[in-house]
């Protein structure tokens, strides 16, 4: 990789700046020339030819947008002189594809210390889940959420507490300058303790609230109890308590249905309690107990080896900016398919950002029939989007655009690298479990916490998120590692970030080489090392109830 320019693909005829570059510079790439006419800012594009308006711009090999204006060689492309673009595909024209798999033998025989399920699965973390069948009974899972974590040792820090009692006292004491000359804190104030915690081997409890479960569509409702019946086979999950008001839409029958439809001999523990059958004060004290009880059970289970085989890894994005499909995505690439050769799992998500690239992964599809799932997925996502004005092509968010993503194409196929090279060997819709070892491909919206959402529901036992802006994105039950494009990023949010790939963008690293580094990371999260998500409590959920949503 040149300091300051990359060209990614031999046939795209934009280069990418990998550092402000000013007006009236003169930069080379392979022998060639470029006048910039005016500055373009690091993670932007300049074109490499002349551009008449309707011309192609391509991109990582593929489509991304065409010119709406002549574009001069060496001009920037911006959201004034391009528009999105993207070729057509057809499970009817696949190609035949050829792929070789990365060497694996140094990982053969590592593992990491998980918990064995009774399905064959192994969990990274060891958790309790409380989830409410509907909306109306979220405060009662809150109240629960606070009894458990303090008695527990589960609670966050009190140090905003603190912050806020302290300043009590000088408004008290009349103070009012001493609290405005007060500094925000940068880190935290105090070392963090390691809880004291009864139950060494449970990793936590995880409070789940939504604002669904009634009123809404019968759909909607249903979709809910199957992304909870998901959520209760995770790997991760080692028992459930449900609370019910008991008239609500998504029934609790309907979440056992859909249980056993995902693992016919289901044996966790599993409580359920209806509010309509007595007072608040006899649900909620019957569901602590049970509650209680259930951990006692799951405290006596041990971490023990797992082949990495047992990983199951979620690839996401999200805050994204012009250097994601250059260093970070494509190290994540890497890393999926030495994971895919190690007889592992990984789940890429994000429909609405596979726009452009989706006649490559039709190529990749193992079978025809998964290519034309697949076909359907997009096409009827597309279809419902642009019902309601809202295509793909408006994707890119400000912050997205203002890094240097101007079209969802040029976004799409830079997310598209987290998916590597390797064959796709099965297609999920919404809430499916994955069951194959290999690359799949999870229909979720590309909204972070949706995603996040639906791949844990998948099965993801660890997410890598790759950013380039940056984003607190957790999950309750499945690890978030939170993984920069750039180390500008990592060193401005070092709370965020767990990994940084800014080795990539400054030419210090192999895109092998950085991939090779995050596996190790990997493993020490799956065998109980927490991700910085995890350290502050950022368990984010969101249920996609399958409308509109990019």
């Amino acid at each position: 990789m040149a300091s300051q320019l990359l060209k990614i693909h031999p046939s795209d005829n934009v280069i990418v700046a990998l550092r402000d570059l000013p007006a009236g510079a003169d930069v080379a790439w392979d022998g060639n020339h470029y006048a910039l006419q005016y500055g373009v800012s690091a993670k932007h594009k300049f074109v490499t030819e002349d551009i008449e308006t309707g011309g192609a711009i391509i991109m990582y090999g593929v489509l991304v947008g065409r010119a709406t204006q002549p574009i001069k060689k060496g001009e920037p492309i911006t959201t004034f002189n391009l528009k999105h673009d993207s070729r057509d595909y057809s499970t009817a024209n696949r190609q035949p594809y050829s792929y070789t798999q990365p060497d694996v033998s140094k990982w053969q025989n590592r593992t990491f210390k998980g918990y064995h399920r009774e399905d064959g699965r192994v969990g990274t973390y060891n958790y309790w889940l409380v989830l409410p069948l509907v909306f109306c009974e979220n405060r009662n899972v809150l109240i629960m959420k606070d009894a458990f974590e303090r008695e527990l040792g589960y609670a966050q820090t009190d140090m905003y507490r603190e912050q806020v009692k302290e300043f009590l006292h000088l408004y008290q004491a009349g103070d009012m300058r001493k609290i405005k000359s007060l500094e925000a804190f940068i880190e935290s104030p105090v070392a963090r303790k390691k809880p004291e915690r009864p139950f060494a081997n449970v990793d936590g409890i995880k409070f789940l609230t939504h604002e669904g479960g009634c009123g809404g569509t019968r759909a909607d409702a249903n979709t809910l109890c199957a992304l909870f019946a998901a959520y209760a086979v995770h790997p991760n999950v080692a028992g459930i308590t449900v609370l019910s008001l008991g008239c609500q839409n998504s029934e609790l029958k309907t979440l056992e249905d859909e249980i056993k439809k995902r693992d016919p001999h289901f044996n966790k523990p599993f409580f359920a309690f209806e509010h309509q059958k007595g007072t608040e004060y006899s649900l909620m004290s019957g569901a602590i107990k049970e509650t209680f009880m259930g951990l006692t059970k799951i405290n006596e289970f041990e971490r023990s080896d797992a082949p990495l085989s047992k990983l199951s890894v979620g690839l996401k994005c999200g805050g994204s900016d012009g250097f994601s499909g250059i260093s970070a995505n494509p190290v994540l690439g890497h890393l999926s398919d030495l994971v895919v050769g190690l007889g592992g799992q990984t789940l890429l998500a994000e429909f609405p950002e596979l726009n452009g690239v989706e006649q490559e992964l039709l190529n990749r599809c193992v079978t025809e029939e998964k290519a034309a799932k697949f076909e359907k997925l997009m096409r009827d996502y597309a279809g419902k989007a642009e019902a309601v004005g809202s295509a793909f092509a408006f994707n890119p968010s400000p912050g997205n655009i203002k890094d240097g993503l101007i079209t969802d194409a040029i976004k799409s196929a830079g997310a598209a690298k987290k998916g590597g090279n390797a064959f796709i060997s099965d297609v999920l819709n919404y809430t499916e479990r994955a069951t194959e070892s290999g690359l799949q491909l999870v229909c979720t919206p590309g909204n972070d916490v949706e995603a996040t959402t639906g791949q844990t529901a998948a099965g993801a036992n660890i997410i890598l998120f790759t950013t380039g802006l940056g984003t607190p994105t957790g999950n309750p039950i499945c690890p978030v590692a939170k993984v920069a494009t750039n180390t500008a990023l990592a060193n401005r949010m070092p709370d965020v970030i767990d990994f940084d790939c800014g080795a990539v963008v400054d030419g210090t690293q192999s895109i092998e080489q950085n991939a090779e580094a995050l596996l190790e990371y990997v493993i020490k999260v799956a065998s109980g090392d927490l991700t910085k998500a995890q350290q502050l409590g950022q368990d984010d959920f969101i249920p996609w109830k399958r409308g509109v949503s990019l």
